[in-house]
């Protein structure tokens, strides 16, 4: 088995994504629940991703995110007995939910799309935070769009203000593939990577090994957010994270 620690070494991480509501791990398509798409505990499916050789592991409160209630307490116990490092997500929009998601112990947290409303909240818990924040910018087209609602501003003018905080980390979306394995939007990803120094985690529409492959190709791209492929069967994370192993010797 291919360890993940071996693929990040080389700069290019894959990060199942789980994501939580009503306490269990579900399946998306563009935000909304798949029908009869519960995958049971979280902290089980984490573990199964460990045990498969991830490191990290994208964790999502889905409650969190669309202000319909929490999961705190399946969350921080997946944390707890996850056996990876998590990267928590899910409704970080201010100065209180940005210490609710620390308190749960994730090794990063991302900051929400809405919160780019408040850019001055952001570019301080990007500075105070350094690697243990990401910023994620779900994109439509050239503007964001926040999943659940808000900031609708320009994209590269976001850019620019993060660049100059320091960011390390972007969560770069395109909303329309998101959950959908239509493939990645290599052309938006390319765009960011050639206007920021930040590293890129790619997210939405990872559908094929060689969708991977090709991310792992793009400059600035440091990993890949992959969720239905990998519940659908397209490819097992262990064929994942070899494919990505070879694309970037």
């Amino acid at each position: 088995m291919v360890q993940e620690e071996e693929v990040s070494a080389r700069g290019f991480t894959v990060l199942p994504a789980v994501d939580v509501t009503g306490g269990a791990a579900v399946r998306l398509s563009r935000g909304v629940v798949d029908s009869g798409a519960s995958w049971g505990p979280p902290a089980q499916v984490v573990r199964a991703f460990a045990g498969a050789g991830a490191a990290w592991v994208h964790l999502v409160d889905l409650d969190r995110a669309y202000g319909r209630g929490d999961n705190d307490s399946v969350i921080r116990e997946t944390i707890r007995g996850a056996g990876v490092e998590v990267e928590l997500s899910g409704g970080v929009r201010d100065a209180q939910s940005l210490r609710n998601a620390l308190e749960m112990g994730p090794a990063r947290v991302n900051i929400a799309t809405q919160a780019l409303a408040d850019m001055d909240f952001v570019c301080g818990a990007v500075r105070d935070l350094g690697p243990r924040a990401a910023v994620c910018l779900d994109v439509e087209g050239e503007r964001l769009r926040a999943r659940g609602g808000g900031r609708g501003g320009g994209l590269w003018e976001a850019i620019d203000a993060l660049n100059r905080a320091g960011a390390r980390l972007l969560v770069v979306t395109d909303v329309h593939r998101d959950g959908m394995m239509a493939g990645s939007n290599i052309e938006l990803l390319q765009r960011v990577s050639g206007a920021t120094d930040a590293g890129i985690l790619a997210s939405g529409g990872v559908d094929s090994l060689d969708d991977l492959r090709a991310l792992a190709a793009v400059d600035g791209v440091e990993g890949a957010i992959v969720g239905k492929a990998l519940y659908e069967g397209a490819f097992t994370l262990e064929e994942a994270l070899e494919a990505v192993r070879e694309a970037r010797q």
